[in-house]
């Protein structure tokens, strides 16, 4: 068994866009359909994977302007975005290898689980709904609120609705929001370096960095 780095938490709190879901070809998909819409050229899968993590209007935004730049008006092309993302939020992505058995062993063993995500709320529910992982979760919170990430408040917010202490939490995300926010909240943070971020995950500054998601258990002494 791995070697425990953390005491076990009472509560663990996850992004959701590259760290449990490798949801980016979907949203990859999304986006190059609103873009032909408009006339624009296609965004590769991989430059895609770099914009990905501040919301969906972030993303628009970010495909428009690698593609001859944004239009006046911005509230339209996010809720055509949505619209075409949520009609097929699941026919391409899937939990990452080693998820589902992560979160089996976390909700078995007594520990509270929550999703952080800069994702719209409607959009996180309905994608954790469409790949059966809803339901370990007691607490889904999305960037649509007053806050999101990098505010230590997103991440609080989800924690009281867990009933947890930020010292007796875990943070587990992809991206430097995630580990800005978790220090921002002062909770340790765990970084997986097969997510979507533009900085290497090793020089992010997280506490522990993991390959696979199986090696997370090991360390809380699972």
């Amino acid at each position: 068994m791995p070697r425990s780095r953390f005491p076990k938490p009472a509560a663990i709190v996850f992004d959701l866009d590259g760290t449990l879901v490798d949801s980016a070809p979907d949203l990859s998909a999304a986006l190059n359909r609103l873009l032909v819409e408009h006339r624009r050229a296609t965004v590769p899968l991989a430059a895609v994977r770099q914009m990905v993590g501040d919301g969906a209007a972030k993303l628009v935004e970010r495909g428009f302007s690698a593609t001859g730049g944004m239009p006046a008006e911005t509230a339209p092309l996010v809720r055509r975005f949505l619209e075409i993302y949520t009609a097929g939020i699941a026919d391409l992505s899937r939990p990452f290898p080693g998820v589902t058995a992560a979160l089996d062993r976390f909700a078995a063993a007594g520990i509270a689980l929550g999703v952080c995500t800069n994702k719209p709320t409607p959009a996180s529910r309905a994608l954790l709904d469409a790949l059966d992982l809803t339901r370990f979760f007691a607490a889904i919170l999305g960037g649509d609120g007053p806050v999101r990430k990098p505010d230590p408040r997103h991440l609080t917010a989800v924690l009281d609705q867990l009933g947890a202490a930020p010292a007796a939490a875990l943070m587990v995300g992809d991206s430097m929001n995630d580990v800005a926010v978790a220090r921002a909240a002062k909770v340790p943070v765990v970084a997986v370096s097969f997510g979507y971020t533009k900085v290497p995950a090793a020089e992010l500054g997280a506490d522990a960095l993991i390959d696979d998601f199986a090696e997370l258990p090991g360390l809380i002494g699972l």
